[in-house]
């Protein structure tokens, strides 16, 4: 019999291309991952990786079995989801990870949608954007919230991946209370912006992605003086006056004191939340609970978060 975590395994090798970035997808050692590779060579009885000492690659029967893999994973999921539909009460325990911002903003009110839900348990998990769609893909978690700065992750969707639009999040600036531009009256110029002490994220961060292309409409900005891992250390650090940023508008609802808030005018840059799951447990009453409350998530912040648009489709 072949052990299914091995093939979910093998099917994650595939996707990554090396032991090393398996082992860094899934969490995992190296030698573990070729530890669990190697005991499915020997449950198959076929060599399934071709082992140099710096590289392996899928030998043809690596191909063959990683195409069954995928079939049988799936089956294996919806079988269990259309036993759990017939049960009709949602149960058991849900695992949904998020980027750190929208991991906040949704936590309250996805706890207080799901807590007549007796016999279903949630863990929210915060995860670096970019990991999520592979985490769902490797049946890691249910449902990942990624977001989507260029319209490019509702292509990616597969028959075998769900993506589906919850909220579109436009960058907003942020600056002290005492800053000029504090003042609702006053237009916001990004001209006259541009020689702020900006902070940002590092770079490579999608936000600090976008807060360049942002000022890339005034010629980009003086080098920024100060990069911080985290907005909410960024809205900090506002507040006390150190310096402006633009942050994305869910960033703002834990709720931030000692700033104000302009939406910038024309179009602004803006991201997409989606939600990602795989389409064979999209039925199963937990998953579809969970997304149901996600989506009443999104109406709610959307609702005290003026730039926010909810623009999710009816599960």
């Amino acid at each position: 019999m072949l052990d299914l975590r091995r093939l979910a395994l093998l099917c994650e090798f595939a996707r990554q291309g090396s032991i090393a970035a398996t082992a860094a997808s899934l969490g995992y050692s190296a030698s573990a991952v070729s530890q669990q590779l190697a005991a499915l060579e020997r449950e198959t009885g076929s060599v399934l990786l071709d082992r140099t000492s710096r590289s392996a690659e899928l030998t043809d029967a690596g191909h063959r079995l990683v195409e069954h893999a995928e079939r049988i994973l799936a089956m294996v999921e919806t079988a269990e989801s259309d036993l759990s539909a017939h049960a009709a009460t949602p149960s058991g325990r849900v695992v949904v990870t998020a980027f750190p911002t929208a991991a906040v903003a949704f936590a309250p009110v996805l706890a207080r949608s799901l807590r007549r839900h007796t016999s279903l348990s949630l863990r929210l998990r915060q995860s670096r954007s970019g990991r999520g769609m592979r985490e769902v893909r490797a049946g890691e978690v249910d449902i990942a919230l990624v977001d989507d700065w260029y319209g490019s992750i509702r292509a990616r969707g597969t028959e075998a991946l769900r993506v589906m639009p919850l909220l579109v999040d436009p960058l907003v600036l942020v600056v002290p209370r005492r800053h000029r531009m504090a003042d609702p009256s006053v237009p916001v110029d990004l001209w006259a912006l541009r020689d702020e002490p900006w902070m940002a994220t590092p770079d490579g961060e999608p936000s600090r992605m976008a807060v360049d292309r942002l000022l890339s409409e005034v010629g980009g900005a003086h080098p920024v003086p100060w990069e911080f891992e985290g907005l909410g250390t960024i809205l900090s650090l506002v507040a006390k006056g150190i310096g402006i940023a633009a942050v994305p508008a869910l960033a703002l609802a834990a709720g931030v004191r000692g700033v104000a808030v302009r939406e910038f005018p024309g179009n602004p840059v803006t991201r997409e939340v989606q939600a990602v799951v795989r389409a064979s447990s999209v039925n199963r009453p937990s998953v579809a609970a969970t997304l149901r409350a996600l989506h009443v998530a999104a109406r709610y912040l959307a609702a005290d978060l003026a730039p926010v648009r909810f623009s999710a489709d009816p599960v």
